[in-house]
């Protein structure tokens, strides 16, 4: 049996990667998903910024789960070559911070086209950044999103299938009830593709919730990954109790959240406890 290794995107509890780093050793957690340092996204920063954040990683003892990269995320007609140049920094940043796993997406239409009707294009975009990533020995991880070509698991199971395993998943249970969909058969049919798992909870009525609040299933799914692995596997918290203005509009529904923090510090430490109390 294996066991899960808790990370987080502690950029949801401070823009400031010192607090960051503070405040995952007071929760006792070893691992980060890096995003925004210092205001920044990870992917941009240079040479001289990356010297002193891993020099603070070593200080506070924390390890890098995964880069949370913005890769995938843009049009596909948009300005590629630009991005591809973006991928190979990231690449670089996760090689030199020894972070095996780079999050990323499967691209946005372009306006006035359904991503579905997109495929090859989805497909060789991919197979270009994992050609790249694979100079760098790093592994991309596809994360399941609104809009992007893999945001059903059908989809997600394709593109890691077409791939032949060089691509494997990021499973955010929380972003499947945010599209209607049922986490339980979602990991059903992507199960052997999860490299690790980013985890929120949220309800099928549109609101992100506390973990073990919502209909997406956290404790059972990884309860039932422990059971399946053969190797430990990380779980990056990723609560978007606080810090996710644009989430009406990106399911298209309206609500009235009932989970309301004074602050992005309080709203992620109520994260991580009830993450701690549903998985005791």
């Amino acid at each position: 049996m294996s066991h899960y290794v808790l990370s987080a995107f502690a950029d949801e509890y401070d823009a400031s990667v010192k607090q960051q780093l503070c405040a995952l050793s007071c929760f006792g957690i070893g691992q980060i998903e890096l995003r925004g340092v210092n205001g920044k996204n990870i992917s941009s920063l240079t040479a001289c910024e990356m010297a002193e954040l891993g020099q603070l990683l070593d200080e506070h003892g924390i390890k890098v789960s995964a880069i949370g990269s913005p890769i995938g995320k843009i049009a596909l007609d948009g300005d590629m070559d630009a991005h591809f140049a973006l991928a190979q920094n990231t690449f670089e940043i996760a090689r030199t911070l020894g972070a095996r796993y780079v999050r990323m997406f499967s691209f946005y239409a372009p306006k006035g086209k359904k991503i579905t009707e997109c495929r090859e294009q989805v497909l060789d975009a991919l197979g270009k950044l994992l050609d790249l990533a694979d100079k760098y020995g790093v592994v991309l991880c596809h994360e399941n999103e609104a809009a992007i070509y893999g945001d059903i698991p059908e989809r997600c199971a394709e593109l890691a299938e077409h791939f032949d395993k060089r691509l494997r998943c990021v499973f955010d249970m929380g972003n499947f009830v945010l599209e209607g969909i049922d986490p339980l058969a979602a990991y059903a049919r992507l199960q052997q593709h999860i490299a690790y798992f980013h985890v929120k909870d949220a309800l099928y009525a549109g609101a992100v919730v506390p973990p073990g609040k919502g209909e997406a299933h956290i404790a059972e799914i990884l309860d039932a990954h422990q059971a399946f692995a053969e190797e430990d596997f990380f779980v990056s918290l990723e609560p978007h109790l606080q810090t996710f203005d644009g989430l009406n509009a990106l399911v298209g529904r309206s609500f009235e959240n009932p989970y309301r923090y004074p602050d992005a510090k309080a709203a992620f430490e109520d994260a991580v406890n009830k993450f701690k109390e549903i998985m005791q």
